[in-house]
């Protein structure tokens, strides 16, 4: 785990998904009521799967884990990542991370986007009331709305926001450090 400022950030392997020295730092920060975010690293190597780690953290961490990015690619195909509160690709075209372009959703993807952006909305719906009335009515929710419910529940931890990427390439780094300034605490949002 990484600490970051009145929080942490918790970051699993996409092969290795949840081991038991991240459950053990996991149960103490349960313990101290600690705010969290989950960055699943290494989506670049030989058996990278996302979406078994995702079930390993339902499964033994026991959190309220909500993708708020999704991958693009795995493995040596690894090449970018959704972003489901802007509905937005980053795309990477070289291997040092360097050259990342916003783009539209794959069209290939596009469904599952959507469906981890509907159960996004659907977890923060329960810290907004308007944005639960927004998603019964089938309207379009502001960006920046989506932003303060995804703060708001993480700071009152109820909800773990996850990430994804490849540190040593440098692969959605920057996104991940985006997603701390906007969800995880400052001293002034939290006791001591």
């Amino acid at each position: 785990s990484l600490r970051v400022l009145d929080g942490s950030v918790t970051v699993l392997c996409a092969k290795g998904g949840v081991e038991p020295q991240s459950e053990t730092v996991w149960r103490q920060a349960d313990h101290y009521h600690v705010p969290r975010m989950i960055y699943v690293n290494k989506m670049d190597i030989m058996g990278a799967d996302f979406y078994h780690v995702l079930e390993m953290i339902h499964d033994r961490l026991k959190c309220n884990a909500v993708p708020i990015q999704l991958p693009i690619g795995a493995e040596s195909d690894f090449r970018g990542l959704i972003d489901l509160v802007e509905m937005k690709a980053y795309i990477y075209y070289d291997d040092l991370g360097q050259d990342v372009r916003v783009e539209e959703i794959p069209e290939d993807m596009m469904e599952l986007a959507e469906e981890y952006r509907a159960k996004m909305l659907d977890s923060v719906s329960d810290f907004d009331d308007e944005i639960m009335e927004m998603v019964i009515m089938e309207e379009s929710v502001p960006e920046q709305k989506i932003k303060d419910a995804i703060r708001k529940a993480t700071v009152s931890v109820n909800m773990v926001p996850v990430t994804c990427g490849t540190s040593y390439k440098n692969k959605g780094v920057q996104k991940l450090l985006d997603a701390i300034v906007e969800y995880m605490p400052s001293p002034l949002d939290i006791p001591a």
